[in-house]
């Protein structure tokens, strides 16, 4: 055990616990926290307020708009869910703040197992939902027709709910993983993986399949096939879809890549320098972290023309980049095809 103990959400931050740390009932000496003297620490500290303050406002603006002061459509129900995904994980950003700075976790057993449970049950949601909206987009624009009979609020609602379950069953290995011990005057919430010796590697390739390759290849592929269908078209002359969807499979994959690498690493600890793996870990997890502010940003804020958008008020940029996304791509569409007119504008 050592200084990798980090956040509380943070999948693998410490190495699995393999017998050699005894816990004690009387502390030898009391741990001194040394965050605030590390440039590392207090950057990474920075950034990880300003992603808790940044994606707790702007998800709770996205909320506010999608889920009371709109129509309720498929669109909508999408963005509520990516934004009530991703509130929640930065509202629970206040424990891991907490637990950097003091480098000891001090809220119990409970919520070292409920903390760390739920920050995974909101990164297999909100990843499964950015999957969900990418193979609606390729639907609404390869299918049009089909789309524009059989796309409903209440499918929308089924898939919503499924995608929830599924990142539920997949959270639940925090739950029975994760503990508390004292140790040398500190007291730390880790993953104990001595139950069985192939625990910690099933759950950390569990997690980079389901979190990562699998949805990292449906989303590439559903946008390089709305890429093809865009280009083939005879009106496809505007940069901004193809800006936009790079931007999406982009932040996706620079967010999440160095987390995985650096957890598959980490199963190996003893054939890597041991300052290399805990440096890597924390950056991987900020950056992992850092998806979800940007969210709201790709997904709402780019929905329509930036500049037209800056000139109105808040409330009407979120509303109309909700309520328009998708339009420009539509507009592609309907004019190489008389049948895509018929189709949904909103992809």
């Amino acid at each position: 055990m050592d200084d990798s103990d980090y956040f509380p959400y943070h999948l693998d931050y410490n190495y699995s616990y393999d017998g050699n740390l005894t816990p004690v009932e009387e502390p030898v000496f009391h741990h001194k926290a040394t965050c605030l003297k590390e440039a590392l620490c207090v950057a990474l500290l920075v950034v990880t307020v300003v992603i808790f303050l940044l994606g707790f406002c702007g998800n709770a603006l996205v909320i506010w708009i999608s889920g009371f002061k709109m129509k309720k459509t498929v669109n909508t129900t999408w963005y509520l869910s990516l934004a009530i995904s991703d509130f929640v994980f930065c509202a629970f950003l206040p424990f891991s703040i907490t637990n950097m700075v003091m480098e000891e976790w001090i809220f119990g057993l409970f919520m070292c197992k409920f903390a760390s449970c739920i920050m995974f049950l909101n990164m297999f949601s909100s990843i499964f939902l950015l999957v969900i909206i990418s193979i609606d987009r390729f639907v609404s624009v390869v299918f049009p027709v089909w789309a524009q009979n059989h796309r409903s609020i209440k499918m929308a609602s089924v898939i919503v709910l499924l995608a929830w379950l599924l990142a539920i069953g997949l959270s639940v290995p925090s739950m029975i993983f994760r503990d508390v011990s004292t140790h040398l005057g500190r007291t730390i919430c880790f993953n104990n993986y001595t139950l069985n010796q192939f625990s910690h590697k099933i759950v950390a390739v569990s997690r980079l399949v389901a979190g990562f390759v699998v949805p990292f290849i449906i989303i590439i592929i559903c946008y390089s096939i709305i890429i093809l269908k865009i280009r083939t078209s005879r009106m496809a002359k505007s940069s901004k879809p193809f800006r936009v969807m790079t931007a999406l499979v982009a932040a996706f994959f620079i967010c999440w890549l160095p987390y995985h690498v650096f957890v598959l690493l980490e199963l190996s600890h003893q054939d890597y320098d041991h300052s290399i793996l805990i440096t890597g870990l924390k950056v991987g997890t900020s950056m992992a972290a850092a998806n979800s502010f940007l969210n709201p940003v790709l997904y709402v804020f780019m929905g329509n023309d930036f500049k037209q958008k800056f000139k109105s008020s808040v409330l009407s940029k979120m509303e109309n980049a909700m309520a328009d996304e998708g339009h420009t791509t539509s507009r592609f569409l309907s004019r190489s095809s008389s049948m895509d007119g018929r189709a949904s504008t909103h992809i």
